[in-house]
């Protein structure tokens, strides 16, 4: 369960387990009461664990589970490592807005050029908006890397759990 991801901000893993879901779903409500070192909270087949307020920076990650049974009497085990999903959305709504000046940009440089007009300032901004959005890229991947260590502690206490409900 090696969590290989390095081109992806928001890292994936997927295993099997020959559990009934509903016991490790249960192992990990009881495990909200015995542990004060995350935060567990279950939606139906659905676990998020997190660290508490009080531990968390702007760049703490949070863990994902989707446990289901596949019908053969195994469950597989879905996670997802992610931001809190406040800076997630902040950060998908600046690429989204980057996104669009490019092209309102682009828009405005090909009416320049189909009208005779200069375009260089509208070239500029377009590669600044490239420039933008290179600088968000690289912000989400040095968070991430500032959450690394908070993502081992998450996934070994996920890998913790598992174990002792099986």
């Amino acid at each position: 369960m090696a969590l290989s991801n390095e081109i992806v901000l928001r890292p994936r893993f997927k295993f099997e387990v020959t559990t009934h879901n509903e016991k490790l779903l249960k192992g990990f409500d009881e495990t909200k009461t015995n542990q004060t070192e995350f935060i567990v909270s279950r939606i139906d087949d659905h676990v998020f664990i997190k660290f508490p307020k009080k531990d968390q920076h702007f760049w703490s990650p949070q863990l994902h589970l989707e446990i289901n049974e596949d019908g053969k009497g195994k469950t597989i085990v879905h996670g997802l490592f992610g931001p809190n999903p406040t800076v997630w959305t902040m950060f998908m709504f600046f690429h989204f807005i980057v996104a669009a000046l490019f092209l309102g940009f682009g828009i405005w440089a090909y009416t320049n050029i189909s009208l005779g007009n200069t375009y260089a300032i509208q070239l500029f901004l377009m590669l600044f908006m490239i420039l933008i959005w290179i600088v968000l890229y690289f912000a989400g991947r040095i968070g991430r890397s500032k959450g690394k260590p908070e993502m081992y502690k998450l996934h070994d206490f996920m890998k913790k759990t598992l174990r002792t409900y099986r």
